[in-house]
This record gives structure tokens, C-alpha cells and sequence, in this order.
């Protein structure tokens, strides 16, 4: 099988360990031929990142902060000096207070409310916004998502509605920007072992009972999202835009637990 993304340049944002999901996407975009740039906020990820990037042969790691215009003004014209133009972006950033996703909803703060909207939402619009111009023939935006922006989940709390908003985002994105032949989608998968879902309460409670309730009797796993990210950017996946892709195992579906875990 030919390498679905050679010729391929992209950028990853949102990298925090060998166990996140961006590093699934990464790593399953390299195998099929991507050339890869990757940001990461503080010196704290960038120590975890470079490893990484370098197992792949990446070179081109960039500091950057969503929450900072001139931070992201900088990594963009760095992209730019350096490579010329993107073919995707994969935006995999998102930001909650811990304390808040416990707890009753309502007492969601207004600081943290706006902070994770920011973070996980307004921050897709803004690198959107950057990244267009270097994709002059098109291209790809992916952001990562979850199903508890659709149904309540217990624990999510406050990035329900910071997801249910990114989900709306990019369906706005992905009429804006279609003209310029710029897709931009969204990929759910069911709960994963990674540094951000560990932050959620019941963690370990959540991925067990999707796993035995979904029909495929499993959770996504960092290579079946990250092949979902490379069909999407490949040019397999030039007429899908405006998609939440679930890969979670069909979790979605259901409405109740299977008949032996009721």
C-alpha cells in the first residue's frame, strides 16, 4: 500500500507525551510519509516532545501558547519561513481546571468557564485563521473532540460545553474556509489512557464499562485514531469536510447498557 500523506507537510499542536493522542496521530502520519512540525507550550512538554519528535525525524518544534496573539503570530511565521506552505494542521489542545470537573455543573466559575472555552474552542478559530494562508491549494484542519458534547457525561462537567462548542466551531470553519478547499473535521474517539482523560474523574471507571458496553467490545486505540487522521488528510479524504468522525468502538449508538451489565 502507498503511503497515503508523502509529499505531505503538516503541523501538530497539542503533544504532551508518548501517550497522547496527538502523538498517535503523529506517528501513524509519519509511518505513512508526513513530514512533521510540532508546537508545544513551556519548556516542561517541549523536554517530553523532543524525544519524541526526534524518533521520527522531525526538527521543527516550536514553542507556542493559543492564549498568546504574538506567540502564535511567531510559530506561524516560523512554519512559514521554514517550509513555505501546510497540507494539515491537527489542532489536539484542550484545558479544563481539574477542580471543576467534579462536582455539580452549576458551580462552574465564570474564570474557568471562559478559560476553557478559550483554550479548547476559540483557540481552533485562531490557528484556523493562521494556517489558511499557507494552504494556497487546499489542505486539512483536524481538531479532537468528545461524545460528551452531546450526551452528559458524568465528570466532564464544563468541557461538555467547551466540546459541544469546538463541534459547532468546525462546522463553521468548514463552510468558511471550503471555497479555499480547506477541510476542516473533528475525530471523537470513546475514552483513552492518556494524560488528559487521567484527569478526569473515574477515569479508569468510564473506559472500563465503554469498553464492555460498546459494540465492538473495545476503546479506540492511538493507532486507529491516528489512521482515521491520515485518511482524513490524505487525498482519500478530499470531499469530507464538516464531519465528527466517532471512533469509538460504536459507543455512540447506544441507548442503554448491554443486557449482561444492566
Amino acid at each position: 500500500m502507498d503511503k497515503l500523506l508523502s509529499g505531505k507537510r503538516g503541523l501538530i499542536m497539542g503533544v504532551a507525551n508518548e501517550k497522547s493522542i496527538a502523538w498517535g496521530i503523529a506517528r501513524e502520519m509519519n509511518k505513512n510519509g508526513a513530514e512533521l512540525a510540532f508546537t508545544y507550550q513551556g519548556e516542561n512538554f517541549g523536554k517530553r516532545l523532543r524525544p519524541l519528535a526526534e524518533s521520527i525525524g522531525s526538527k521543527l518544534l516550536i514553542d507556542a501558547d493559543v492564549q498568546d496573539d504574538e506567540s502564535l503570530e511567531s510559530a506561524f511565521s516560523t512554519i512559514k519561513t521554514e517550509w513555505g506552505t501546510l497540507d494539515f494542521l491537527v489542532h489536539a489542545i484542550a484545558f479544563s481546571d481539574k477542580a471543576e470537573l467534579t462536582g455539580r455543573f452549576s458551580n462552574t466559575s465564570r474564570e474557568n468557564f471562559k478559560n476553557s472555552l478559550d483554550i479548547s474552542c476559540y483557540s481552533l478559530i485562531e490557528v484556523a485563521r493562521r494556517a489558511m494562508p499557507l494552504m494556497p491549494d487546499g489542505g486539512t484542519i483536524l481538531t479532537l473532540t468528545y461524545g460528551g458534547s452531546t450526551r452528559v457525561t458524568p465528570y466532564y462537567n464544563v468541557m461538555g460545553v467547551a466540546k459541544a462548542a469546538l463541534e459547532s466551531t468546525v462546522l463553521y470553519l468548514a463552510n468558511d474556509l471550503g471555497p479555499q478547499k480547506i477541510r476542516v473535521n473533528a475525530i471523537s474517539p470513546g475514552p483513552m489512557r492518556t494524560l488528559a482523560g487521567a484527569a478526569i474523574g473515574g477515569a479508569r471507571k468510564t473506559f472500563r464499562t465503554t469498553e464492555q458496553n460498546a459494540p465492538l467490545r473495545s476503546n479506540a486505540s492511538l493507532e486507529s485514531v491516528g489512521g482515521t487522521a491520515v485518511y482524513l488528510s490524505s487525498d482519500y479524504g478530499s470531499d469530507t469536510t464538516g464531519e465528527i468522525i466517532r471512533v469509538d468502538g460504536g459507543y455512540h449508538v447506544l441507548g442503554m447498557a448491554q443486557p449482561e451489565n444492566l
